[in-house]
């Protein structure tokens, strides 16, 4: 059974940082133009949920196995380019379980499978090294993506422009 993410408007990010550009209280962040596009989803946002692990991924394959909600997985993969944390079969799993996106602060795999995943994917690099699992990272707490604070509970929007992070659902 397929559980289509929810469709979220996707407000531009450009439009969001000319509405936010004054913004000095730290809610309104742009992540760094760093990330590359892999998904089959160029626009996607959603609500903030988090994971931190290092070139282990059995935190994020358990929760893209899970219903995503329409949310976005963000992982702190503390930027590693030696392992993949997410793959073909995970990403195929996320699309199928309703997440509408997935912002990898590291490596994934399997690129040719992940663009006709229907969800969005973006991540630092492809390493077709996998994971080993050895242990589960943190789930649902801050993370730090690139020097900039994701926290769960944060909005994600990202577009072909870059991914900016605030408080709630953008207006």
């Amino acid at each position: 059974m397929s559980a289509a993410a929810p469709a979220h408007p996707v407000p531009a990010t450009c439009d969001l940082c000319d509405r936010h550009k004054a913004s000095t209280d730290g809610t309104f962040r742009v992540l760094p133009p760093v990330f590359r596009e892999f998904g089959g989803r160029a626009a996607f946002a959603g609500r903030v949920f988090t994971v931190k692990c290092f070139e282990d991924n059995t935190s994020v394959k358990a929760l893209l196995e899970g219903p995503g909600e329409g949310r976005v997985l963000v992982v702190d993969g503390a930027g590693s380019l030696r392992r993949a944390l997410v793959g073909g079969n995970i990403g195929a799993a996320a699309a199928r379980n309703g997440w509408a996106g997935v912002v990898v602060d590291g490596c994934v795999r399997d690129v040719a499978e992940l663009a006709a995943c229907d969800v969005g994917i973006r991540a630092l690099a492809a390493m077709p090294l996998p994971t080993d699992r050895r242990q589960a990272g943190l789930v649902d707490v801050p993370v730090q993506v690139q020097g900039v604070w994701v926290r769960p509970g944060d909005w994600l929007c990202a577009d072909a422009d870059g991914i900016v992070i605030l408080p709630q659902p953008a207006q």
